[in-house]
């Protein structure tokens, strides 16, 4: 399967046969909501991973091609007459972006609350939430594959400038975690970072490995979908053994190479070439985690959670993480009742063997840590959700279990009450503090607001 790499987009998706095969109204759904939302595929997903002849219900079809369902129905008329009326490019651009502000485009103060400062100066191409953990969004990086309907980091692709993160100098992230002796974990992320050529990739990585760099440092984390979307990237890529080789690098410097892959469907990891590719960084040393959000219309059923679970353990995978999608983008179309969350997780989670059961969730990355759903209980005669911190900006918060009432519609933090008569959650006034001190204002609305990273 040594096929080049070919982007699919809206100038040149009617060329493909399949799309060209759809119904009129289909591909101008497509067209619509593509100009306000990020559509890019390309010959891997449309060739080997949709089923054509269930589309538009077939979860692959729905996870990568966007759906008029997909916008609210007022936005979707306003770009739909205008594409009808000819409008131009600005025309069409200025609408998008005045509907891409209602829709969250950096949820959780990412600008805001979590962006490092080095001898004064703001990184805007890092992050630094978590004590131990370092983001790093590399500019190259800023794009992927194909682009999932539901991401979260949506404005990095739509010409949104100032909303974007990214940094092109290398040894600014050794200096800053250099001078950061408790951070021990770097994750590179965007977009995707092995869209780079891996000559661009050791730029970033290699400074971290050299005598003497960082050697706080013990994990490095790569955020990507590759796995996914362009297996060749592992296998048949021109420098595909150039890539392993530098993740070999890393695992020989001592180091653990985390790749925090994203897979959202069991068909994802169905293919021969997938799968080759899975052994190919293994055999690197390469420890690869799994993790998605759990969604609406693509895997919102406990057997497909299972069904993936089990095929990402039996290929040498760890199931890591199950997320709740977030308050940004489409997240109408996809988002379900954190309840729902639950019970699919739980009854997933009952379906697989202990070696799968590594897998933590449903987890929601919120602007005070990970929050993850417990479960129902009844505690002195009321009906709650528990919930606990995985992570947290103030590392005494994590593994406290706390209490939210019950409800069946709540859909993220900011839903969820306070249980027993409470006014605030635990962490509520010192969370406040610690913002304030930073510089950014803060309300118990912004417990609406997702972090950057889920990983």
């Amino acid at each position: 399967m040594e096929e080049p790499y070919d982007a699919i987009n809206l100038h040149n998706m009617e060329h493909v046969p399949q799309i060209a095969a759809l119904p009129a109204d289909l591909r101008a759904q497509i067209r619509v909501v593509g100009n306000v939302l990020p559509f890019k595929s390309n010959r891997y997903v449309i060739d080997h991973l949709i089923n054509w002849d269930n589309v538009p219900d077939d979860p692959m079809f729905r996870l990568t091609f966007p759906l008029g369902e997909m916008l609210e129905p007022a936005n979707y008329r306003r770009m739909e007459a205008m594409l009808d009326a000819g409008a131009t490019d600005e025309e069409l651009k200025h609408a998008a972006d005045e509907i891409r502000w209602t829709l969250n485009p950096h949820p959780a103060g990412q600008m805001d609350h979590n962006v490092p400062a080095l001898d004064g100066r703001p990184l805007n191409g890092m992050q630094h939430k978590y004590r131990e953990t370092v983001l790093f969004f590399p500019s190259q990086g800023q794009t992927c594959h194909a682009y999932c309907t539901f991401c979260f980091r949506w404005p990095q692709f739509v010409g949104l400038e100032d909303q974007k993160f990214a940094m092109r100098e290398a040894t600014l992230l050794r200096d800053y975690v250099e001078a950061h002796p408790d951070v021990s974990d770097i994750l590179f992320t965007g977009g995707d970072p092995l869209i780079m050529k891996t000559r661009v990739l050791r730029r970033y990585i290699e400074p971290l490995l050299e005598p003497g760099g960082a050697p706080n440092v013990s994990t490095i984390r790569i955020g990507s979908k590759a796995l996914a979307y362009w297996p060749q990237r592992f296998v048949s890529d021109d420098d595909a053994e150039d890539l392993l080789a530098l993740f070999k690098e890393v695992v020989d410097s001592g180091r653990q190479l985390s790749f925090m892959a994203h897979f959202s469907h069991p068909v994802e990891l169905e293919t021969s070439i997938v799968q080759e590719a899975i052994r190919n960084v293994r055999a690197t040393g390469a420890q690869i985690r799994t993790q998605t959000p759990v969604l609406r219309h693509i895997n919102d059923d406990a057997p497909t959670l299972a069904r993936m679970w089990r095929l990402q353990t039996q290929l040498g995978c760890i199931p890591y993480y199950l997320f709740v999608e977030r308050d940004t983008g489409a997240r109408h179309y996809f988002e379900l009742p954190l309840v729902e969350c639950w019970n699919i997780f739980r009854e997933a989670y009952s379906l697989v063997g202990g070696n799968s059961r590594t897998v933590r969730g449903p987890s929601m990355s919120a602007t005070p840590g990970k929050v993850q759903v417990l479960g129902v209980s009844e505690v002195a005669g009321e009906k709650v959700i528990v919930l606990r911190m995985l992570q947290g900006r103030n590392p005494d918060w994590v593994g406290r279990p706390f209490f939210a009432k019950y409800s069946e519609t709540a859909r993220w933090l900011d839903d969820l009450e306070p249980a027993f008569g409470e006014e605030k959650f635990f962490f509520e006034d010192e969370l406040a503090e610690m913002l304030s001190e930073q510089g950014s204002p803060w309300s118990r609305d912004d417990l609406a607001l997702p972090m950057v990273s889920p990983n």
